[in-house]
């Protein structure tokens, strides 16, 4: 078994995270509702936490509506310059500290917004929910499926206001394609396909500098290895681990977590699917032999027990020819095409000889996009958090969630060599086995009807998920004692 799930189920089993799931909900934080001002702390402020100080920053200027607190980070450049940008842009120089449990203990700061490498988001989300501290966690989630379910877990007891960083989820194409779906004019949903296609000439993720300041002296090693707290294995320092952690599968997961829970979320919060049934994950490094140990090449499958497949892959090493982006129906599909920001899309109507609807017409729909969707999208969280309303963010744990055990089944698939089934009732999953084509196969036996996504509302009900066999079909059967089945007495 690979060292990285040990290593998550000893963290889940031996830190005071794991033991979250047992404890009292958590004291809502206070200081939002008394001003309606965010009062925030950064853990981790290198790469992508810059564009959320940025937007953080214009929220204060244009509306008031939060104030960067604290700045923390296991590297003393990262927590000063970032402390000197926030300081000349808004006037007030934040706290700085390299241990983000003195954010977590200061009862003046509301929330909390994390963008650390993906085997810190669990803990330090866990224990900010404990906390008190709504919480604005960068994708992925968390860094295992265990992981992700007591994230989700830990969530739904405290009460508190978690926004999953997917910008994306804050497009409004999603809502309008599900609306659309749920109508029927899809008709039956058979498939979703996504991708990420990228290419590069030093190798994806080297494009993360490494400088002679990045040194044991300057940087906390123990912490971002988190090896105390079960989190990754000691090793020496390097640059490279530091820096540019998503090649390796101590860290990260590379494109599975990097980049498919991009596309994988955005096409379960438009179809209104979650938790898969089964998941299965192909690829390899072929060409990208730099030291990395994630692929440069992979494909995820995803069943699930509403009758629809999710595919989603990419190349790291082919960026001009991506497939595209679509959800395919009975009666009609939704074209995307490639990219991230979506103004509309494509309905493609299927012959109405096979849906028997005359009025269903192809056709171009436009609805709109936002203005810098990373800011849309961290506003969204402000909002929510200074409402108190949990419900009101764009990308849930809920989402968060099932987008994570969708790509980190798949990558545990392409490491292990296995299928992996996923149990709703039961939130656990497990090998494959037979059963998945048995359950489907027994159905068809039974003639049985079709499954839905979630707010299914087709007038009829069976709207794009009707056959029309032909009158020859009665003579089909077992002939038994030689008996035609379709004999007329």
């Amino acid at each position: 078994m690979p060292h990285e799930s040990v290593n998550r189920r000893g963290f889940l089993a031996t830190t005071a995270a794991g033991a979250a799931l047992a404890a009292a909900p958590a004291v809502a934080a206070s200081g939002a509702n008394a001003n309606n001002r965010l009062r925030l702390g950064f853990i981790g402020v290198g790469g992508r936490a810059q564009t959320h100080i940025n937007s953080a920053l214009a929220l204060q200027k244009e509306e008031n509506l939060v104030e960067i607190a604290t700045i923390c980070d296991v590297f003393n450049r990262y927590r000063d310059t970032t402390a000197k940008h926030v300081e000349t842009e808004s006037g007030k120089r934040p706290k700085t500290t390299g241990d983000y449990q003195e954010i977590l203990a200061d009862d003046s700061i509301d929330a909390v917004v994390i963008s650390t490498p993906d085997h810190w988001h669990a803990k330090q989300t866990i224990d900010a929910l404990n906390a008190g501290k709504h919480v604005y966690c960068e994708k992925p989630m968390t860094h295992s499926v265990e992981e992700a379910l007591a994230v989700h877990q830990a969530w739904k007891d405290s009460g508190q206001v978690m926004q999953v960083g997917v910008q994306s989820t804050s497009l409004p194409v999603w809502e309008k394609i599900n609306e659309r779906i749920c109508s029927g004019d899809l008709g039956k949903v058979m498939q979703y396909q996504t991708e990420f296609f990228r290419n590069s000439d030093m190798g994806q993720w080297r494009y993360y500098n490494l400088a002679q300041d990045m040194t044991p002296d300057n940087i906390d090693w123990e912490m971002f290895l988190g090896t105390k707290y079960g989190l990754a294995p000691e090793m020496p320092f390097d640059r490279a681990k530091f820096a540019q952690w998503r090649c390796y599968w101590d860290f990260g997961s590379g494109m599975f977590t990097d980049l498919f829970v991009h596309r994988t979320t955005s096409m379960l919060k438009a179809t209104g699917l979650r938790f898969p049934g089964r998941v299965t994950g192909a690829g390899g490094i072929y060409l990208e032999y730099d030291g990395r140990t994630v692929p440069d090449v992979a494909t995820v499958v995803a069943d699930f027990n509403e009758g629809v497949q999710g595919l989603v892959t990419a190349t790291m090493c082919c960026g001009e020819t991506p497939i595209k982006q679509l959800i395919r129906g009975h009666s009609g599909s939704v074209v995307l095409g490639v990219g991230e920001e979506f103004t509309g899309y494509d309905f493609v109507a299927e012959r109405p000889q096979v849906h028997h609807e005359r009025d269903l017409k192809s056709e171009r729909v436009e609805v709109g996009g936002v203005n810098n969707s990373s800011k849309v999208h961290f506003k969204n969280f402000t909002t929510s958090a200074i409402a108190g309303d949990p419900s009101a963010v764009n990308c849930s744990p809920e989402l968060g969630a099932a987008a994570m055990t969708i790509v980190k089944l798949g990558s545990r698939s392409y490491r292990e060599g296995k299928v992996f089934h996923f149990d709703q009732e039961s939130m656990t999953f497990s090998d494959g086995n037979s059963s998945w084509a048995q359950k489907w196969e027994e159905r068809s036996a039974d003639r049985g009807e079709c499954s839905h996504v979630a707010g299914w509302a087709a007038e009829p009900a069976d709207r794009g998920s009707k056959l029309f066999p032909r009158p020859y079909q009665k003579l089909e059967g077992p002939w038994i004692d030689g008996k035609d089945p379709a004999a007329t007495t």
